[in-house]
């Protein structure tokens, strides 16, 4: 692998592993810095295409590239579908342990309105290549991958969407690219900054994954998710057919900063501060109530550093998949931005 993306405040001092071997440079104020690793490109797997057959409700074909700045050799997929020129590009963004078919119902309200979506699979889920070796997996290895994307498309008028990780990595950006970014779409995420101890029900969930190497995406899913079919049940688990594939799911809960020197904490409270004396787009927030960790309390927390965040959506019955509750929550949003 060529070159990293890094937040100025993320760059890790030279050590061995994946890290070992940096060398940086600044490349502008703000913009953070590329770095040179000495390592090829990490042995990684790809999902079979067959696992991905009669996906339900979901009939977009993904793109794929291998040449994405930084990360040559690793094949991402994401979606890229509606007008190339369209005015607003909806950026979807997963979370743990999901992949874009989290938003198969919120798409089509998107693409009606005549919105560009693209919706990228993390590397280590989806149809986005896995590197096996979970020390591959870092705060920095992800944001990165965001940014060098949104370069690579040239993506402007940007609409970001984002849920659990997909905010956690994706509410870093807007500061990093303000001249891409316009409104936003939040749900049921927070910026992780690493100056509040994690409640019991975070610190459960990390020693529940730590626990189960090959853990049940599927089985996950199934209980989480109230009135989810067996069909949609096996879609969410179709990337990942034996442990090796699972390195992305098993690193995201410890990568999670929950101290103030943890690798993105820093990231998150400049980016805090963006929201809060900087941020001039829309945004809307929709909240699973249901959710026991990123639920009210936690969204409530993160609309109050949102510079003119409107009351939040309330959905008494949905949990913190919130795409799941349907195309309510796409609707809803559209004509909050469009009541100005």
């Amino acid at each position: 692998m060529h070159y990293v993306w890094l937040s100025a405040a993320d760059l890790p001092p030279t050590q061995d592993g994946w890290c070992g071997g940096y060398t940086a440079s600044a490349i502008g104020a703000g913009q953070g810095r590329i770095v040179s690793p000495t390592m090829p490109t990490p042995e990684f797997m790809r999902t079979p295409d067959e696992r991905f057959a009669d996906l339900p409700d979901f009939p977009w074909t993904p793109t794929y590239r291998d040449d994405l700045p930084g990360y040559e050799g690793l094949r991402l997929a994401y979606l890229d579908e509606g007008p190339a020129d369209a005015r607003h590009v909806f950026l979807c963004l997963h979370g743990e342990p999901t992949w874009s078919f989290l938003y198969r119902k919120m798409i089509p309200v998107f693409l009606a309105a005549g919105g560009r979506v693209v919706a990228p699979d993390f590397f280590g889920f989806g149809r986005s290549d896995k590197p096996v070796d979970d020390a591959v997996y870092t705060w920095p290895f992800h944001r990165g991958t965001l940014l060098s994307l949104l370069d690579a498309l040239d993506l402007r008028g940007i609409t970001l969407v984002c849920q659990d990780w997909g905010g956690l990595l994706g509410l870093t950006l807007p500061m990093e690219r303000a001249d891409r970014f316009e409104r936003m779409i939040v749900m049921n995420t927070a910026l992780a900054t690493g100056t509040r101890a994690p409640g019991p029900g975070f610190t459960a969930w990390q020693a529940l994954v730590a626990s189960q190497p090959d853990f049940d995406v599927a089985g996950l899913m199934g209980r989480a998710v109230p009135g989810i079919t067996e069909a949609e049940v096996a879609a969410y688990g179709a990337p990942f057919p034996d442990v090796r594939a699972k390195a992305g799911v098993r690193t995201f809960p410890a990568m999670v900063p929950t101290t103030r020197e943890m690798e993105g904490a820093a990231a998150a409270r400049e980016a805090a501060r963006f929201f809060a004396e900087s941020w001039s787009g829309q945004s809307f927030m929709a909240i699973g109530m249901q959710d026991p960790v990123l639920g009210p309390s936690a969204m409530h927390a993160l609309r109050s550093v949102i510079r003119g965040c409107p009351p939040p959506l309330e959905l008494p019955d949905a949990g913190h998949f919130v795409q799941e509750a349907g195309a309510v929550v796409a609707e809803r949003a559209l004509a909050s931005f469009a009541s100005g």
